[in-house]
């Protein structure tokens, strides 16, 4: 148990912003944790075992239906938390939350989680915030994919990850983008082409460089951007 923690040193906003008194409640018991690419975090209907602050990486949710098709649906990184059900009185999801790319995290176990919650109104409140501007961002993902070239979608979900991030390399292929997007591989290789045309990255085996973000921010256009307004308005911070 990781006891002796320092808040302006940790690199999630959402316990770097609570007061001093609700940090205090949760201090004692969060545990830094590393995760590397793929680690499964919550699973589609099992009891969601514990909360995770990320540190600079990405996580994803994603969704499933009853066939066995799935896409992701929102990404989570140091602006954020897992572990939304139980914020809401719930236990568990129909969703999966995985690493996309490797990051440390601080981890609660459910249990102190809802007791703190029980104990502090504020504590609920700042962390139903991020609740609110995380479903903006659900909601925006799903106007994007019904009105937004593949080029644009593909632009801002770069554009997302790189937010989250603290690295320009990004461990990401034209498999797993497909899969993520819920588009077709042979897309996702033509969008990814258009940009790296544009200077806006550069494609290599296993990986996509980030290039020019202010490139990447023009293509993505009306695609980016509504999530990260909310979020600084409600929460502060980049």
């Amino acid at each position: 148990m990781t006891s002796f923690l320092i808040q302006t040193d940790i690199r999630n906003h959402l316990l770097r912003t609570l007061c001093a008194a609700d940090f205090d409640r949760l201090r004692g018991h969060l545990v830094r944790c590393s995760f590397e690419q793929g680690a499964v975090l919550e699973s589609p209907g099992e009891s969601v075992a514990a909360v995770h602050f990320p540190e600079p990486g990405m996580l994803s949710l994603v969704a499933h239906a009853g066939d066995g098709t799935r896409a992701e649906a929102g990404i989570i990184g140091p602006e954020g938390m897992t572990g939304l059900a139980l914020l809401n009185g719930v236990d568990a999801t129909p969703h999966t939350i995985l690493v996309q790319v490797p990051c440390r995290t601080l981890l609660i176990e459910a249990g102190p989680f809802r007791q703190a919650l029980d104990a502090s109104r504020t504590l609920r409140e700042h962390l139903l915030r991020y609740a609110q501007v995380f479903s903006v961002q659900l909601a925006q993902g799903a106007l994007c994919n019904a009105q937004f070239t593949i080029e644009q979608r593909l632009a801002r979900w770069l554009l997302m990850c790189h937010d989250r991030s603290d690295r320009e390399d990004l461990p990401l292929t034209h498999e797993l983008l497909s899969q993520l997007l819920g588009v077709r591989r042979a897309g996702v290789t033509t969008g990814l082409r258009v940009l790296e045309l544009s200077g806006a990255l550069k494609t290599r085996r296993g990986g996509i460089s980030i290039r020019d973000r202010a490139v990447l921010r023009t293509i993505a256009g009306a695609s980016y951007g509504v999530p990260e307004a909310e979020y600084a308005r409600i929460l502060g911070g980049p």
